[in-house]
């Protein structure tokens, strides 16, 4: 099998209908009317940037990159996510408020409403792309939608197929049918509101109603992913960002928004395999996505420049808003939203690596916080038991200022670092990263990006250039060879270097760096039972071990 192209590849517009006669059947027993709709298959960029323009009401920013909204959603619905009650996986779903059941027959309701939505258009958009850069584990995924925009956001977050391999695409794997423009009937059978994103894994669909927002496409993916690759192809799924050095050595990055996992990764003495899912396979990490979703508020040259760099022609700068004359982006305005994004294609960030594939195990497992309590230490090195406890309870905090009514630190524990993508059961996926961390002895890092020497308001945050100074520890092998100390004896228990180069000892033990001991063990003992409060939902499912190696304030 040949491996995945690049958006360059493309297919003349001529060739466009002749490559798509051999589908013609499968999408009149789908049940689009054939007679009626135009169907458009893997457009070229520039069909693509000319129909939102005209149909959509997108502009062109000063940049080159298309700017367009998504309509009255700016941000997934998690509470509207649901996946099918069948039997083909219905013993493997993590059922619960993650992944809520939704019956086959209303399932098939909301399958003829996308679709007899789409038949109302008179051009519907396909993509056909892969997910997933490894040929072996890959999956055919098809797009069918009714806006251009949609279509290119796909177009830049797949793998974009090689003109041979769109001649020879066949049948999908998966597909999504995106109607978002139109809504969910909230009277039918177990819908709560007019939105609606359902994935079927026995009918190998996804459906879209009542939300514009590209991301429940990318994601979506992304949860599809999260079940097929364990279950189908035995392999790890991951909410990650992942780099190779020069050497070889591969790094895995964990971590919420705000902990810097696509900032750390984006490391220009390494290359960027990719900044937010994986698969780590049995032959190394491949990427999930042909491209990026990066959040643009308050983007700049300066503090973002790969970034910055990549907002040309293909790109799409989602809710942004812009000058009317000049059209240049207003990247500090959040009057659309906060979530203000821009996709493109993986190669337009200089130090990608094509394909984006590491060919070789990870040698670091990194997990980023961001602990606005002031209470973690900036690294600590994590034992096996100690990495699952971690990884299941995802946790970093929410700062005063980052959504309204937070006034004080707040913590956020999402498990496995990206609670609503995922669908197994956690521990599931845990067992997997012990596995394979033990198979080729992989380290595991707790590293914290927020506050020292006190909490929000009193201390202030770790600067960036010690992270990248411990980053560089870890990557040259340095970090695994130093001395270390415990941390909070019978509390956190976590053994943290006694000096990493570059770096003051005085920030590295959170208890050297408060001057106020008795606040420092006052937020120590609430931290560690914030984490025992938000663990007990997965007690019984785990080893005791990994139980025992989280923190607790009862052992204060």
């Amino acid at each position: 099998m040949t491996s995945p192209g690049n958006h360059h590849d493309e297919l003349p517009h001529e060739q466009h209908y002749q490559n798509l006669s051999v589908d013609v059947k499968t999408f009149s027993e789908a049940g689009f009317d054939m007679d009626r709709v135009s169907i458009k298959r893997n457009s070229p960029v520039a069909e693509l940037y000319e129909e939102a323009i005209k149909k959509e009401g997108a502009v062109i920013s000063s940049s080159g990159a298309l700017i367009n909204y998504s309509g009255k959603k700016t941000g997934r619905s998690p509470k509207d996510k649901r996946i099918v009650y069948e039997e083909t996986s219905k013993d493997d779903v993590w059922w619960g408020p993650v992944n809520i059941k939704l019956d086959e027959h209303t399932f098939e309701i909301n399958r003829e409403r996308a679709i007899d939505y789409l038949n109302t258009r008179e051009d519907i958009y396909v993509f056909d792309g892969f997910a997933g850069w490894d040929p072996k584990y890959r999956i055919k995924v098809r797009v069918i939608c009714a806006r251009a925009y949609h279509a290119l956001f796909m177009h830049n977050m797949l793998i974009r197929p090689t003109r041979e391999e769109l001649e020879n695409f066949g049948e999908p794997d998966f597909t999504i049918y995106n109607a978002g423009q139109f809504p969910a009937n909230r009277f039918t059978a177990g819908m709560t509101s007019s939105t609606s994103v359902e994935i079927n894994f026995k009918r190998r669909e996804m459906i879209i109603l009542g939300t514009e927002y590209a991301g429940e496409m990318k994601k979506g993916i992304f949860s599809v992913m999260h079940y097929l690759q364990p279950v189908k192809f035995g392999q790890l799924s991951l909410h990650s960002s992942c780099n190779q050095g020069k050497d070889g050595d591969v790094s895995l990055f964990f971590g919420l928004s705000g902990t810097g996992k696509t900032t750390l990764s984006a490391d220009p003495h390494r290359q960027l395999i990719g900044d937010d899912e994986h698969v780590w396979s049995d032959t190394g990490v491949f990427n999930i996505e042909g491209g990026c979703y990066a959040k643009c508020i308050g983007l700049s040259a300066e503090k973002e420049p790969e970034i910055f760099g990549a907002i040309r022609y293909g790109s799409i700068l989602e809710n942004v808003t812009y000058d009317p004359v000049s059209r240049v982006p207003d990247y500090d305005d959040a009057t659309i939203t906060e979530n203000t994004r821009c996709a493109y294609p993986i190669d337009y960030i200089s130090n990608a690596k094509i394909p984006c594939i590491a060919d070789a195990q990870p040698s670091n497992v990194i997990m980023l916080t961001c602990d606005a309590f002031g209470v973690l230490p900036p690294v600590s090195k994590l034992t096996s038991e100690q990495a699952q406890y971690h990884f299941i309870a995802g946790y970093t905090s929410k700062t005063p200022g980052t959504e309204d009514g937070v006034v004080e630190p707040s913590p956020t524990f999402s498990t496995c670092y990206g609670q609503p993508f995922i669908v197994l059961q956690p521990q599931r996926y845990a067992s997997m990263l012990a596995e394979r961390m033990s198979k080729v002895n992989c380290n595991a890092y707790l590293v914290n990006t927020g506050w020292t020497g006190g909490k929000f308001g009193v201390g202030r945050r770790c600067a960036l250039k010690y992270t990248r100074a411990i980053l560089d520890a870890i990557h040259d092998g340095s970090l695994a060879n130093a001395e270390y100390e415990t941390f909070a004896p019978g509390i956190f228990d976590l053994q943290i270097p006694k000096a990493v180069n570059n770096v003051p000892s005085d920030i590295l033990n959170p208890v050297r760096a408060w001057p106020d001991q008795g606040a420092f063990v006052s937020e120590l003992k609430k931290l560690a039972g914030m984490f025992s409060d938000a663990f007990v939902k997965y007690e019984k499912d785990v080893k005791p071990e990994v139980l025992r190696a989280g923190p607790s304030s009862a052992r204060a």
